[in-house]
């Protein structure tokens, strides 16, 4: 049995020409087979999003320049790529582009605006596999919408995911390099659908998790899970281990490396998963693991776009059954919650997903006056049984000092402590809680 390696490389690993030949490189460095998870060109799929809103919004002349822009764009592209006398680059970028102008000639519907999203990932699959072709190394391309599918849940269908993957790899016995698409996939009506922005990190475990993969590359842009926001915090520094539980914790609490679903399929089978720089590739990046180091703090993290949600009613909160008739609201309306306190008379708590809103509040109404807090972040700080060191409230306290905190959350996981604030104080949050943190006999 052959033992893979799936490697995934994000939008800027794959954004500009020298980008994918460091990509083929990296590839072609040993005879291990993998597996490549692509996703689209740096930039596509926000592309794609405006083109579809504006679709949307009935704006055909903004939609007619926003995909030749995008056009030129690829057109430049595959220039510097490939030679001129390979002129399939050209017939795969004609093709897909044809393709997006009679999507957005029709009325605009769900099913139309998914395939539109799907196309910058076949493109840079396509481009990516000649070019590594062009430069004499040999490849396999694994359509993901024959492989990755979705049940009525919209949850992956694992053993489907499974049996479709094992059948395709089987057709190429000697095959040692297969290169995919992230982020795409088919849902249970058979159309084409996706696993949502940053999804090709989850494309990447599933397909690890259904091979049982020797290891999950996910490499981009940084060298590795960081301790803070390095877009707020100065000098934070990459950290060399996190266990399961504390990168799924940063992964759904905002450490934008990592696609917070990621973590689960890579836990079931025990598959580390490792988070690499493709422009640093020497560096030693993050391995996630099994492996636990008690006691220790790993890192902060930030979520932003919080919506608080109170309700109160001092007839019902003491009530059998008040607390299950109100997540059954908020799960009728699929929407996920992040925190929740409760006092005698009223509960809160948090969600990160507006879309549905107006229905949730409509309907909690019936059990009491609610109340909505908006412009709100989630700061977490994730380590290993980071709730038994006694000294540590104290210290988020003392270094949050005067600032306002709306909700804390402290108990629920022995991984994480949640603080809500207002997003404005976001920055300072982080600063205090850094300098407070990670010069203390806490960090390890």
């Amino acid at each position: 049995m052959r033992r893979f390696r799936v490697l995934k490389f994000g939008g800027t690993s794959v954004g500009a020409p020298d980008r994918m030949r460091q990509v083929r490189r990296l590839i072609s460095a040993d005879d291990q087979p993998k597996i490549v998870v692509l996703s689209a060109l740096s930039g596509t799929t926000n592309s794609l999003v405006t083109i579809g809103a504006s679709w949307k919004s009935g704006l055909s002349q903004e939609v007619e320049q926003q995909v030749e822009n995008l056009y030129d764009h690829y057109l430049n592209f595959i220039n510097e790529l490939v030679s001129e006398k390979n002129p399939e680059a050209l017939v795969v970028v004609n093709f897909h582009f044809e393709q997006i102008r009679k999507l957005t000639a029709v009325s605009f519907n769900r099913a139309c605006n998914q395939e539109l999203l799907a196309q910058g990932e076949l493109i840079s699959t396509k481009l990516f596999h000649l070019y590594l072709q062009e430069s004499g190394l040999s490849a396999c391309l694994l359509p993901a919408l024959e492989i990755v599918s979705l049940d009525e849940e919209g949850e992956p269908d694992m053993p489907r995911i499974q049996k479709n993957l094992q059948k395709t790899l089987e057709q190429h016995p000697t095959a040692q390099i297969f290169i995919t698409q992230g982020f795409i996939c088919r849902n249970y009506l058979g159309e084409i659908d996706n696993l949502k922005r940053g999804g090709s990190d989850y494309t990447a475990s599933l397909l690890g998790a259904s091979i049982q993969a020797d290891a999950i590359e996910i490499w981009t842009d940084i060298d590795g899970m960081h301790n803070n926001d390095p877009r707020v915090v100065p000098n934070t520094f990459p950290i060399e281990s996190l266990s399961f539980d504390e990168a799924a914790e940063l992964a759904y609490f905002g450490a934008k490396i990592l696609h917070p679903n990621t973590i689960w399929p890579a836990q079931r089978f025990n598959i580390p998963v490792k988070l690499l720089n493709t422009m640093q590739p020497q560096a030693k990046g993050t391995v996630i693991s099994s492996k636990k180091n008690p006691g220790s703090i790993k890192a902060i993290a930030a979520k932003d776009g919080i919506i608080a949600v109170k309700i109160k009613s001092s007839r019902m909160l003491l009530a059998y059954g008040f607390l299950r008739k109100i997540f059954e609201i908020f799960e009728q309306f699929k929407v996920p919650i992040d925190m929740i306190t409760t006092s005698e008379v009223a509960v809160s708590l948090t969600i990160d997903d507006d879309e549905h809103l107006d229905q949730v509040v409509l309907a909690l109404k019936e059990y009491g006056e609610v109340a909505i807090d908006e412009e709100l972040s989630i700061v977490c700080i994730v380590g290993d049984m980071v709730v038994d060191q006694k000294d540590l409230l104290a210290k988020v306290f003392d270094a949050i000092g005067d600032k306002s905190i709306r909700m804390i959350s402290y108990g629920g996981s022995k991984n994480n402590i949640s603080i809500l604030i207002p997003t404005p104080l976001k920055s300072e949050v982080l600063l205090a809680l850094n300098a407070s943190l990670f010069t203390s006999k806490l960090v390890s």
